[in-house]
This record gives structure tokens, sequence and C-alpha cells, in this order.
């Protein structure tokens, strides 16, 4: 086994990423696509255009397929994640009835109306492509969040008629569904055609997105979190219980068999939110940074690094970029400007807004748990950055992780699959030899004890002083 090869898939919210990993963890090959622009007709619709999940998934695929420079026939399997809470109506034929709808699309947080006839089947984003890499009606439970009517305690179809009835989904419109580390079913033909990926071979459930990306990162033990810095930033602890009615977290199932995986709030367009700042610059921040041979964010990390205190020099930001369905009122907020404040400032201040809200939550989401956390795991492209992560240690006051595949979703779905083949028998054994911490930052004392009091004192403070004048600038404004 020791020159056999995994493909770990990543349906990310902004791209599509294949990786071709060996048993030790490590890539040999990959592919991206860049996912395209969501379409915004009206307010509250958020759809991906056209096919687009299937058709990055192509593009990622024959990209990585053709950089692989191993034999084909060494590729033993394939483990499949894409992005939670995308909702696929497709017809008879397993083709979209309709745009998929993305997680942000405000009727994914509805019961499922049946307004078009030619929907045949209600599945999630991995039960979609799942059918066009196999050909079959299954699906990993460990992807179904939200409006569905699955029972969390057996990870199955409930067997409630008025549950049925509550979501509106008849049960012959829903897919089979099966455990994270099982085979699916196997590359059909034209799905190989397609993609490149060799005709048979075993498409193998992962999980939901996050919880892919947690194993990914080794994030198995009692006393560790794992943030997570894609658009959408979670916080997560690992768990054995499915609790009834938590209060600041709620379970999620986890990609290994009957675990789950306990979430706090996160940011809603969070990494989304740095990117957004960086555009906002353009091309005098791409001058600059091309200077000093530094990719924009590169050029920014230091910037920040080399001339920003923490704290900002008193320059604070609220991450609601995007607001919650049941608080539309929110708006992000940077607060604090004066004369000082340079646009190192600003991006610093977005990275300690990041750190000081996960902080918060993950908190809150401990202390209800009676967890004391002694590491923290940081994945997804943000982690890249040493000064973001040096601002989690600091803000966290234990050390921060970053393993060597930060973008760990792919690497978790070669465990799930390492597993599911019998490459590994456990998933604790799989880990340890596939997953490897690459660097380790330790918190500054000072640091820790400054983001403390500032967090508490001033940054919990900012919304309850806000919301009131913002829910009376979004009357104004939505009236108008």
């Amino acid at each position: 086994m020791n020159n056999k090869y995994l493909i770990g898939v990543d349906g990310g919210s902004q791209s599509t990423k294949v990786v071709i990993f060996d048993l030790q963890g490590t890539i040999v090959s990959e592919g991206k696509k860049e996912l395209k622009p969501m379409d915004l007709p009206k307010p509250g619709v958020v759809e991906h255009p056209e096919d687009d999940l299937w058709d990055s998934l192509i593009d990622a695929s024959q990209e990585a397929m053709s950089n692989f420079s191993g034999n084909k026939e060494d590729i033993i399997g394939l483990g499949l994640c894409t992005i939670r809470f995308v909702r696929c109506l497709l017809k008879k034929d397993g083709t979209l009835a309709s745009p998929a709808l993305s997680w942000m699309d405000e009727r994914v947080s509805k019961p499922y109306e049946h307004v078009n006839s030619e929907v045949a089947y209600v599945t999630t984003s991995s039960g979609y492509i799942t059918h066009r890499l196999t050909g079959q009606l299954r699906d990993s439970a460990g992807n179904y969040q939200g409006m569905w009517p699955i029972d969390t305690d057996t990870w199955d179809w409930s067997e409630s008629e008025e549950v049925f009835e509550q979501y509106n989904i008849p049960r012959d419109m829903l897919f089979d569904l099966q455990y994270p580390g099982t085979v699916l079913g196997h590359i059909t033909k034209e799905a190989s055609e397609a993609t490149g990926i060799p005709l048979g071979l075993p498409v193998v459930a992962t999980a939901n997105d996050k919880a892919v990306e947690a194993l990914g990162a080794g994030m198995i033990s009692e006393d560790a979190a794992l943030v997570s810095l894609g658009t959408y930033i979670a916080g997560m602890v690992h768990g054995h219980e499915n609790p009834e009615a938590p209060e600041h977290y709620f379970a999620n199932f986890a990609a290994v068999p009957n675990e789950y995986l306990y979430e706090c709030s996160g940011i809603r367009r969070g990494m989304w939110t740095v990117s957004w700042f960086k555009d906002l610059l353009g091309e005098e921040l791409t001058k600059k940074a091309d200077e000093f041979g530094l990719s924009p964010e590169e050029y920014l990390n230091k910037e920040a690094a080399e001339n920003v205190p923490a704290g900002s020099d008193g320059l604070m930001t609220v991450l609601d970029w995007l607001s919650p369905p049941d608080e539309p009122f929110k708006k992000g907020i940077m607060i604090g400007f004066d004369g000082r404040h340079t646009r190192a400032h600003m991006y610093h201040s977005i990275l300690e807004g990041i750190a000081l809200t996960m902080k918060t939550n993950v908190d809150a989401m401990s202390e209800e748990l009676n967890k004391t956390l002694r590491s923290l795991y940081i994945t997804g492209g943000g982690s890249n950055g040493d000064l973001m992560m040096q601002i989690f240690a600091n803000v966290f006051g234990i050390p921060a992780k970053r393993t060597k595949v930060n973008g760990s979703a792919s690497l978790g779905s070669a465990i799930n699959t390492a597993v599911a083949l019998e490459v590994y028998p456990t998933y604790e054994e799989a880990i340890e030899q596939m997953v490897q911490v690459e660097d380790t930052f330790l918190p500054e004392e000072n640091k820790h004890q400054f983001y403390t009091r500032m967090n508490h004192e001033v940054y919990q403070q900012i919304a309850s002083h806000a919301d009131e004048l913002l829910k009376k600038s979004y009357q104004l404004f939505h009236e108008s």
C-alpha cells in the first residue's frame, strides 16, 4: 500500500479543490477552480449560477489528474466533501431543476416549498454531486443540517409523520443516508470521462464541510477547539453526546460516525470581509505589494505586523457584514477612528475583530460544556498569515496550531476514505499517520491580558450600545 493514493474533494463556498494525497497525508497533486459570483436576483435569494458546483469539480479534477505523475491505477478511492446548508432540487434524471440554493439563501432556513413540478428529489450539495459521480441516490447523513426531517440521534430519516409534514418533503423525494466513512458508489463512465477520475473508483461519504475540516486538522481530543477561517467562520469542540436544547452552541454531526461537533455562533461573512477590504484598496495596494514581490494580503500582513500595536490604537471592527436572518438590522461597524489610523490599522482591526468575536463565542460554549481548552487549531485560508495566527494565540491565551495541510477539508475527506477502505483501522491511527502540525504560535502574556480587558470592558459592549440605533437605521433605509 506504500505507493497508493487517495483523492480528497473540498467543495467550498468560494472554490472547489481536488487534492491527491499519499497515505501519509502528503499532497502529490491538486487542482482548484474558483466558483462564479453568486446570483442575487432579489433580496433573500442567493444561488449558485448555472451548474457551477458540478462544472467547477470537473475543472478542478481535470487539473489534479493532469498534474498527477503517478500511476492512476494506484489511486484507490475518493472522499467527497461539499458545502453544508446548500439545497439542491433535482429532476428525475438527477440534473438540477433550478440553480443550487446557497447557504446564504433565506429559503434554506425555511421548510421546502414544492412550487416546481419538475422537482423529483430534494437533496444537499453532496447528494447532488454523489449522484453525478456515481448515479446513486445516496448521501452522507453527516451533511444534513437545518431544514431536514432527520433524527439526529439515529443519523437517519425520522420515523415521525409529523416531522415529515413539518419540513414538507415526502420520503420518496429524499436520498438514502449513509454514515461518513462508507462507500456511496463508484465513478461512472460518464463521470470519469468528464473529470478524468478513474472509472470505478469508490466514492466515500464524509460529512459537512466544517466537520471534515476538523477531522483533517486532527481535532478529536477533548481539550482542543478548532476555528475554521472560511467565508463562514465557525468554532468547534469535539463531543460524544447529542445534547438537548443547548444555549450557546448546537450539535453538528462529526465526520466520525456517531460522534458530534459542538459548534458555537460564528461570523457569517468572516474571511469574506478580509477579501472585501483587500479588494476595496484596489490597484494601489496591488502595485505596492508588487514592489516587494508579495501578494496584496501578504503585504497587508507585513504592514500591519510592523506598524500596528495590539488594539489597533483604539480602532475596533464588529463583523456583521451579513446580518443573521433573525436580526436583519445588524451591520458591520468600524469605531474609534482618529488621525493615526491607516489602512494597516483597519486591516489589523478586522483580524482582531474576528479573533475577539470567536473568543467570546467559544468561551460561552466551553463554559456551558464545562470544558477547559488547552490548545486551538486554526484552519482555512486565513490561517496562512502568521499575524492572524499570533493574534488568535494572544486573544485566546493558549497555543494556536496550524497544520501542514491547512485547507484541511480535503485531507479530512482523504482520512474518511482511508478508514472506509481499511488503509487504517481507526480514525485515531489515520490522524496519527496523516496529519502533521507545521507551526505552533505561543501566546504573549502581556498582549493576552490586554485583549482580555479590551474584550470584556469595551469590545463586547459595542453591539448593545449600537443595536437600537441600527434598528432605527434599518427601518429608515428598508422603508426607502
